[in-house]
């Protein structure tokens, strides 16, 4: 089979990605609401992977794309119509698909809609216009929506905003954090041991298939993710929190430490994947649908994390849609809540006690504008300054006052961006 008559009989997974696609630039999570509908889990395995792979290359060079298309339409159309025309780009320029099967798949793609059908001749004209003339993929600054990169800018430099932006359109290895290193060895995973003892590694595909994954061996955890459960001295004896816990990656390692640990969540569906993680993991933390914000719970611990909700803006190397579904108006927004939910984990601190406060966020308002405000707030804790490479954190990542600003370009090879605050509470 040729790769034209190949990519024609693709359409399904096309159909696929242009829904996917739609959904992530319509709102927050609306690719992953896609993916979990019958008419894309009824698809064939192959099928599902190349939509999935289709759509997050098209997230990732976005910008570029977009840029390009633009100096080629004369008025904007149907935004279907914007999306099929940015699908077929990325076949060309992000997965390196011949060029005439790209577009003469996406003018069938445009041949099946009603909506689209009319517009079957544009998309095969600019298509055609794109492959002669292709988008600017050398320029970092493009990759990024425009209101993102001038926040950037503004609050880390021109230089750092571009190495930011250079992170956007690379496809990232998988992290994972072992819960026995001895139970298997990392090279039976391809991977690297980076600072910390997270383990990088290069396969590919389905985890479930992976050695180590059925008998509980480690579990998926972003690098930069696996610092803030590190900062506690925790062990048989001690007890912690972890606040806003789903999807349980941090309450895994509270637990792998001996500790009695409470993980709550205001979704019972998610807090349903911490407990199977924890099954898988051969560990156990006790598992609470509420709000964190207004838990009626009078105990305190040793120990309580907070990974807060946030604009997630830090995720994008995974989550390439956080980029382009967020609006200027959700970091404010998202920084009162997270007010409130740290007011709350005060209050569940013991005296002589740790809190950690972390979002992956690239937003001040989210991130060192809440540690100055939470202090202020709250004479009885102090900052707890983390060391220099501390939990396996980026050197570059520690501030002068010993909170952590990860940003994706300061570990080779990329990482999530973070911002992580411990505090102590003073005792009485």
């Amino acid at each position: 089979m040729t790769d034209q008559a190949s990519d024609i009989a693709g359409l399904p997974a096309r159909r696929a990605a242009l829904e996917l696609l739609t959904a992530a630039l319509s709102r927050r999570a609306g690719m992953e609401e896609a993916a979990a509908k019958p008419s894309f889990a009824g698809l064939s395995s192959r099928d599902r992977g190349f939509a999935h792979a289709l759509t997050l290359a098209t997230l990732r060079h976005l910008g570029p794309i977009d840029r390009a298309l633009e100096a080629r339409l004369a008025k904007p159309p149907p935004e279907a119509v914007r999306n099929i025309l940015r699908l077929g780009a990325a076949q060309v320029f992000a997965l390196g698909a011949p060029a005439y099967a790209a577009v003469s798949a996406s003018v069938d793609l445009a041949a099946s809609g009603r909506e689209t059908r009319p517009f079957k001749g544009l998309v095969n004209a600019v298509l055609r216009a794109l492959t002669r003339e292709p988008p600017d993929l050398a320029d970092a600054e493009a990759f990024a929506p425009a209101w993102l990169f001038a926040r950037w800018q503004a609050a880390f430099g021109a230089d750092e905003a571009r190495a930011m932006a250079g992170q956007i359109a690379a496809e990232p290895a998988t992290d994972l954090t072992p819960r026995n290193p001895a139970a298997i060895p990392p090279d039976d995973l391809k991977a690297e041991v980076l600072p910390g003892g997270t383990w990088r590694t290069s396969l590919r595909g389905d985890v479930a298939t992976w050695p180590g994954f059925e008998v509980g061996a480690w579990w998926v955890q972003d690098a930069s993710a696996a610092v803030p459960g590190r900062l506690f001295d925790l062990g048989p004896g001690k007890t912690a929190l972890d606040l806003c816990a789903a999807p349980g990656g941090k309450t895994l390692q509270l637990a792998a430490t001996g500790a009695s640990v409470v993980a709550v969540d205001r979704s019972a569906a998610r807090l349903k994947r911490v407990e199977e993680n924890l099954a898988r993991m051969g560990l156990a933390a006790e598992s609470v649908a509420a709000d964190a914000g207004d838990w009626a719970d009078a105990r305190t611990f040793d120990a309580v994390l907070l990974d807060a909700p946030c604009s997630a803006t830090g995720t994008f190397r995974r989550n390439p849609d956080v980029l382009w579904a967020a609006r200027p108006g959700d970091v404010a927004a998202l920084a009162a809540v997270q007010a409130k939910l740290l007011d709350s984990a005060a209050g569940r601190v013991k005296p002589g006690g740790r809190l950690v406060y972390c979002v992956c966020s690239l937003e001040p308002e989210e991130g060192e504008a809440q540690v100055a405000g939470f202090l202020a707030r709250h004479p009885a804790f102090a900052l707890d300054p983390i060391a220099a490479g501390e939990g396996g954190a980026p050197p570059a990542s520690r501030k002068p006052d010993g909170s952590l600003r990860i940003l994706p370009h300061h570990r080779e090879g990329g990482t999530d961006g973070f911002f992580v605050a411990r505090f102590a509470r003073l005792k009485e």
